[in-house]
């Protein structure tokens, strides 16, 4: 895979690894593996460090939570590492996962796993340009790409071992507070505190839930690899750290919040971090139609988990920029993060006062 689709870059100050520690330890797990590694980084993602390791017949990748204050249910890489093993035989859109370390065992000091790199196009703000994709195949890639997220939703997670995965009852009154309460704590004197925007949403959430489903919690384009062969076939899902087991909607919810298009404020068209304005992509009402004419559930009140997204979204961001705040990562791509967190706050207040939700 080409740097151009999945773009790597030499390891962050701060964020290296012990080139010689890891490889003595990759190669006492993984047999087989020929000469020194090419340790770099991939440069998307502002969570979780992922690093490219790279041997002579080998293209692994290791993930690590982030340095500094970490919510403590959050950045789970045994998480990510369960989920994905067991996911594999029935939804094979995940990598291949080799050994997950914890803390007290890691030569890092923090729990990590690696798992093979996959091949294949990597879709970042825009279309990959030697794609050439016309309208017409920017709607087949989003239909597919919504297809696997349906798909996921349908997997029956009891039967592949993942029914004490989390307690999925409650789970939109948990996501609603528990992100509420995320964001007290990483609030900085240059944010809002949004308390009317995290009030309605512990007032509006819905009597009951939809159904429960395998969520991913950070399902968008640019998290997904795309065949080399045809890249209309989603080959891999990235980024599993979020998951969990919860209602279906709210994932979608999730992943529309991050799904900029004609007609949004330009501060969040300028936050875009996939082609979702592409010519020929859907709407997000396209979309949400889309999914209940699949699903068959009722999505008449998609307001809720659409603005619950965008909330979220900020809180995402705010965590990200408390670190920064308070020096605890030096990635100057954080230093704007703050100002996301407000316009996001703005936006979700916008979608409150224009929706059907009284």
């Amino acid at each position: 895979m080409s740097d151009a689709t999945n773009k790597k870059i030499d390891v962050r100050p701060g964020e290296e690894l012990n080139t010689a520690e890891i490889d003595a330890f990759l190669k006492a797990r993984i047999g087989g593996l020929k000469g020194e590694p090419l340790i770099r980084q991939f440069a998307s993602g502002h969570s979780n460090l992922t690093y490219s390791i790279v041997y002579e017949n080998k293209r692994l990748v290791l993930r690590r939570p982030p340095f500094g204050t970490r919510p403590k249910s959050g950045h789970s890489m045994i998480r990510e590492f369960r989920v994905m093993n067991a996911l594999k035989p029935v939804y094979p859109a995940v990598p291949v996962t080799h050994f997950h370390v914890p803390d007290e065992e890691s030569p890092l000091g923090v729990e990590f796993y690696v798992m093979d790199e996959v091949e294949g196009y990597k879709i970042d703000r825009d279309m990959p340009a030697g794609l050439n994709f016309d309208a017409a195949k920017n709607r087949a890639l989003c239909e597919s790409f919504f297809e696997k997220l349906i798909e996921l939703h349908a997997v029956d997670f009891k039967a592949i071992g993942l029914g004490d995965f989390g307690h999925p009852e409650g789970y939109v009154e948990r996501q609603i507070k528990g992100w509420n309460g995320r964001y007290e704590k990483v609030i900085t004197d240059d944010v809002e505190d949004f308390a009317d925007v995290r009030g309605w949403l512990e007032a509006k959430m819905p009597a009951g839930e939809v159904g429960h489903a395998i969520v991913h919690g950070d399902y968008r384009l640019d998290n997904a690899i795309l065949n080399l062969a045809d890249p209309l076939k989603i080959e891999a899902i990235l980024d599993w750290e979020i998951s969990a087991l919860g209602d279906p909607l709210m994932d979608l919810g999730n992943t529309l919040a991050y799904w900029s298009q004609a007609g949004d404020p330009d501060n969040i068209l300028a936050m875009r971090m996939q082609p979702s304005n592409a010519p020929g992509m859907m709407t997000r009402r396209e979309i949400v139609d889309f999914y209940q004419a699949k699903t068959g559930i009722d999505c008449s009140h998609f307001d809720f988990y659409l603005i619950a997204g965008v909330f979220r979204l900020a809180v995402i961001l705010q965590q990200i920029y408390y670190r920064y705040y308070h020096g605890q990562t030096q990635n100057k791509a954080f230093a704007t993060f703050g100002q996301r967190t407000n316009a996001l706050g703005h936006y979700a207040r916008s979608l409150i006062e224009g929706s059907n939700i009284r």
